[in-house]
């Protein structure tokens, strides 16, 4: 079952009996707990948020126990005897159609009376059930996605394919995000620490600019020629490389990830020795992250560049944002 289909039906539940109870009994299901225990089970966060939204405790069954809830699992047995059973020859055209019939069958059990007991389910629903229950919140839960990530050298974090930006400072660290469907906040030990608007399908990136470093704010809404021309601060062949990369890449944002992470290596390697690696991977058309990075530690910088045999054609990325992504990984 998806997450967000178990997390509405526990809504609608609490909304269909108008309160919550203090305890809710489920199976242990991936989708509700992420690794049972019956001492201490590990349940899933976005459950667990859910949970706290309404106020109630999750307290999972023992694993292949279906005894610990007999009265539910007959319950579960007796209502689909009843209500599908009934409706098994019916063909519906729709979802509303299919739902208001299933609501009146379950009526019609609800308030059947029991055999050996006085009353139905409904009055025995509406003296001890009904009053134990608490009211419901405000508003119904809105569905979250919790996902843990690592924050890449260019300050930004991955959810959904897209990129969010968080301050610098926290490059390298593992970080948490909650994401709705308008916003996505990051938090790292618990504290907050950037809230974006969630991309749209065709956004890719969302930067604040007080994420980023003095030294790199300039660096935002330039073109590729003028991010090139930055580069080319390290060498005539860095700024070369950089203007190859970005013929290779049909948005520039991905080449401009990819600058921005060569350019860093300058410090740990000096700009002398990133332009040399900049000319060799030139001369065997290596536009990735990685070549630049491989040639520096293997010093490949530092041996002649020989010119490649016509029998081998130069290495050439795809022309796919993917080509660009596969840079930083």
């Amino acid at each position: 079952m998806e997450k967000k289909y178990w997390v509405l039906g526990h809504c609608l539940a609490f909304e269909f009996f108008g309160g919550t109870p203090v305890i809710v009994v489920p199976d242990n299901l991936k989708t509700g707990v992420t690794k049972p225990n019956y001492y201490d089970p590990d349940i899933n966060p976005t459950y667990a948020d859910m949970a706290r939204h309404y106020g109630v405790i999750i307290l999972p069954t023992r694993v292949r126990k279906p005894s610990d809830k007999a009265k539910v699992e007959n319950a579960v047995l007796h209502g689909e005897r009843s209500i599908l059973a009934a409706l098994r020859d019916y063909t519906f055209f729709g979802h509303d159609e299919a739902n208001a019939a299933v609501s009146e069958e379950l009526e019609k059990l609800n308030n059947r009376p029991f055999q050996k007991l006085h009353g139905s389910r409904t009055s025995w629903f509406l003296e001890v059930d009904k009053p134990a229950l608490r009211p419901l919140p405000d508003r119904r839960y809105e569905f979250r996605q919790w996902k843990r990530a690592t924050v890449h050298m260019d300050y930004h974090v991955e959810f959904d394919k897209s990129l969010y930006s968080v301050p610098y400072q926290l490059v390298g660290k593992s970080l948490e995000i909650l994401a709705t469907q308008t916003l996505v906040e990051v938090y790292h030990q618990g504290m907050l620490v950037a809230t974006h608007k969630r991309c749209g399908p065709h956004q890719r990136h969302s930067t604040l600019k007080e994420h980023m470093p003095s030294s790199h704010r300039h660096y935002a809404g330039r073109s590729p020629e003028s991010v090139a021309a930055w580069a080319g601060k390290l060498g005539e062949h860095a700024e070369e490389w950089a203007n190859g990369l970005f013929e290779r890449c049909q948005h520039p944002e991905q080449g401009y990830r990819t600058v921005l992470g060569v350019i860093r290596l300058a410090k740990k390697y000096s700009p002398e020795r990133v332009n040399r690696a900049c000319k060799r991977a030139i001369a065997f058309g290596a536009y990735t992250y990685r070549s630049i990075k491989s040639i520096l530690e293997k010093g490949l910088d530092s041996v002649p560049v020989d010119p490649p045999s016509p029998r081998h054609a130069p290495l050439i990325l795809p022309t796919t944002d993917q080509g660009c992504l596969d840079s930083f990984r």
